[in-house]
């Protein structure tokens, strides 16, 4: 079957770790050509580097993605090296759940969450709607949650940023048509990428776990002690439990990896025994 990744000008904001570092080692080694954005311009290079060390090509670039003008700065490296964008995944985001009874506590990480979640997305829309319209073809994917699905107890602001950002990708895939293709993915809960060191009040999972909260924490609890059971961990088990971020970064890739003229336009990838019940 042909490769659909390869050779592709892939734009990833927030890459310096999660889901964004593993999406463009896979994309590199598939032959893709990236431009990384990070608002830890050291982390976002350390990526670049290792995939320049395997052979690939990878430049880092400084990105505060609420900042228009340094995100149009990222798409601008990448027609420059690349001569054109092909991709652009908005990545970037945090997740700062808490309930409003929180607020103090809150606020201002919730502020952050409206500027990053939702003007990072747009910032990276807009940034390349122009190149790729210019072309004729170019694909967006935002990165979402299952989080704006429903609303839900904890995650108000989180989820909200969430549900705004699948409004803009339909808005866009409506307004495009035939131009540019956007994919929403929507992540479940994925520890291992980092994104709960956002987390306001850890009570505050609740929302998405319901009546599954006691055996999540005690999940948890042994799988930070080692006693959780292995065959539960393991992708080829239908209990498996908790899902590795590689999995969500192939659903990525998978997304790429189609014709100019199919489109994933919505995708959502879950461990098949996880607890959450959005």
């Amino acid at each position: 079957m042909a490769d659909h990744v390869a050779g592709k000008s892939i734009v990833i904001t927030g890459a310096g770790g999660g889901f964004g570092r593993l999406v463009a080692k896979k994309a590199a080694a598939r032959s893709a050509m990236l431009t990384l954005g990070d608002i830890d311009l050291a982390a976002a290079e350390a990526v670049a580097a290792e995939i320049r060390d395997q052979g690939g090509r990878a430049q880092a670039v400084q990105t505060d993605v609420t900042q228009l003008a340094q995100v149009k700065a990222l798409a601008a490296v990448a027609l420059e090296r690349h001569g054109k964008i092909d991709v652009m995944i908005n990545n970037a985001g945090i997740m700062p759940l808490a309930f409003f009874a929180d607020h103090d506590a809150a606020y201002s990480a919730w502020e952050r969450c409206i500027d990053i979640n939702i003007k990072g997305v747009l910032n990276g829309m807009v940034a390349a709607y122009d190149p790729m319209i210019a072309a004729g073809r170019g694909q967006v994917i935002n990165i979402s949650s299952i989080y704006g699905n429903f609303p839900v107890a904890g995650a108000a602001v989180y989820g909200a940023s969430k549900a705004a950002v699948n409004v803009l990708s339909e808005s866009l895939r409506l307004e495009s048509r035939g131009k540019i293709k956007v994919t929403t993915v929507k992540p479940t809960g994925v520890p291992a990428t980092g994104l709960g060191g956002t987390v306001i009040n850890p009570a505050a999972v609740v929302g998405i776990l319901g009546a599954n909260m006691p055996e999540f924490l005690d999940m948890s609890s042994k799988m930070q002690d080692g006693s959780f059971p292995a065959e539960r961990l393991d992708p080829e088990n239908i209990d498996y439990a908790s899902l590795a971020p590689e999995h969500i970064a192939d659903a990525v890739l998978h997304a790429i990896d189609q014709p100019w003229g199919v489109s994933v336009g919505d995708i959502t990838i879950r461990a098949a025994g996880d607890h959450f019940i959005l």
